[in-house]
C-alpha cells in the first residue's frame, strides 16, 4: 500500500494550501449571498462516514455475493482487503466540516439479524458509529459555526422498513429541530435567507417516505461514473454536463471506483492510493468548472479522502467566477 505521505510530496508545489475553509460561507463576498445554494460551487465528500468502519461487521446484503464466499473462506485476507477499499474518508465528519464539506453523503442501514434499534452508516460493511452519534457531532459542531450551511444526503438505505424510516427521521428532527430547512422554492435558499431564519441543515432523503415531511427535500441527483479509470470519469461528467443540469442541487461525484476483481488484481494498491495519485487530473477539471445556472455549470463536487485539500480549495474558489 503506499504511503500517503510520499503521494502528497509528489503533488505539484502549492497543490495543498493552509488557508481556513472552516467559516468559508460566511466568508463568501456580500454579491454571492443573494445567489441561490444550488447556483454555487460546494464541496462535498463521498460516503462521508467511513472513516469509523468496523472491520469486525458483517458484510452489507447488497455487496456482491463473491464477496461473502471469499470472507467465509479467508477472512484473514478479504477483511483488510475490504477495509482499505471501503474506506474513503480518514477525516472524522467534524474533521470534514472544519476542513469546508459542506455536502455529506450518508448511507444508512440497520444490520441483519440485529435487535437493536440502532443505525448505522455503511460502505461494504458497517460503522462502529451509530447513526445518533454521527448526526450529534454534526449538530455539535454546527453550533459553533452559526452561519454555515450543511447539506445531507440521505441514501441507499439497507434494512429498512417504513418504521425504521420513521424512527430515523424523528431522530433527525429531534437532534437538528429549528436548523433543518423546510422544503421550499430553490430560489429561496440563499445564503442571506438561510442567516435570517436561523436554517443551518438541508436533508435530501431518497425514500418515498420524504414525500410526507416537509422537513425533508427530495433525493439529490449524483453523478456517479462507476469506474477506476480517471479519463473515463472526466468524459462521463462531462458527458452528463452536456445534457444539462438537473434543476436545483446536484452532484457531481469526481470519486473514482473499484470492483472486485481490480481489487483481486490490485492487492499491494488501495482506493487511497488510486485517488491519491490522480489528484492532480482531477483538479484540472475541477478548475475548468463554472459554477451558476447555466445548462453546463456546475453544483456540489463531492469525492474521497479529503484531508489532501485540493478538493474544498479548489471547489470553493470557483465561486470567484460568479463575481
Amino acid at each position: 500500500m503506499t504511503d500517503s505521505r510520499n503521494i502528497q510530496q509528489q503533488l505539484p508545489a502549492g497543490f495543498l494550501q493552509n488557508r481556513d475553509f472552516s467559516h468559508w460561507m460566511s466568508e463568501l463576498p456580500e454579491k454571492l449571498w443573494d445567489q441561490p445554494l444550488c447556483n454555487l460551487a460546494i464541496p462535498g465528500s463521498h460516503d462521508s462516514m467511513t472513516y469509523c468502519l468496523d472491520m469486525n461487521s458483517p458484510i452489507v446484503p447488497s455487496e456482491p455475493s463473491i464477496l461473502y464466499y471469499l470472507d467465509y473462506l479467508l477472512p484473514y485476507l478479504t477483511r483488510p482487503e475490504i477495509y482499505k477499499w471501503c474506506t474513503t474518508q480518514d477525516f472524522d465528519v467534524s474533521q470534514q466540516l472544519e476542513a469546508g464539506i459542506r455536502y455529506l453523503d450518508l448511507r444508512i442501514a440497520h444490520k441483519p439479524k440485529d435487535s437493536a434499534e440502532h443505525l448505522y452508516f455503511t460502505h461494504g460493511i458497517y460503522t462502529s458509529i451509530t447513526v445518533q452519534e454521527g448526526l450529534t457531532d454534526i449538530r455539535t459542531w454546527l453550533e459553533t459555526h452559526p452561519k454555515e450551511v450543511v447539506i445531507l444526503g440521505c441514501k441507499n438505505f439497507e434494512g429498512m422498513d417504513k418504521r425504521k424510516h420513521r424512527q430515523l427521521i424523528m431522530m433527525m428532527k429531534n437532534i437538528f429541530r429549528s436548523k433543518i430547512c423546510p422544503q421550499t422554492s430553490v430560489e429561496f435558499i440563499t445564503l442571506r435567507n438561510l442567516w435570517a431564519s436561523g436554517f443551518q441543515v438541508i436533508i435530501s432523503y431518497e425514500d418515498a417516505i420524504a414525500a410526507e415531511y416537509r422537513e425533508l427535500w427530495p433525493s439529490i441527483p449524483y453523478w456517479w461514473a462507476n469506474t477506476y479509470n480517471p479519463e473515463q470519469l472526466i468524459q462521463f461528467l462531462d458527458s452528463h454536463k452536456q445534457a444539462g443540469r438537473p434543476d436545483g442541487f446536484f452532484v457531481a461525484g469526481i470519486n473514482l471506483t473499484e470492483n472486485v476483481w481490480y481489487i483481486l488484481t490490485h492487492l499491494s494498491s488501495s482506493l487511497k492510493s488510486l485517488t491519491f495519485s490522480n489528484y492532480p487530473l482531477l483538479t484540472d477539471w475541477i478548475e475548468a468548472q463554472m459554477p451558476g445556472p447555466g445548462k453546463s455549470c456546475v453544483n456540489i463536487i463531492a469525492g474521497d479522502f479529503i484531508e489532501a485539500a485540493y478538493l474544498v480549495r479548489t471547489v470553493v474558489e470557483l465561486n470567484n467566477k460568479l463575481l
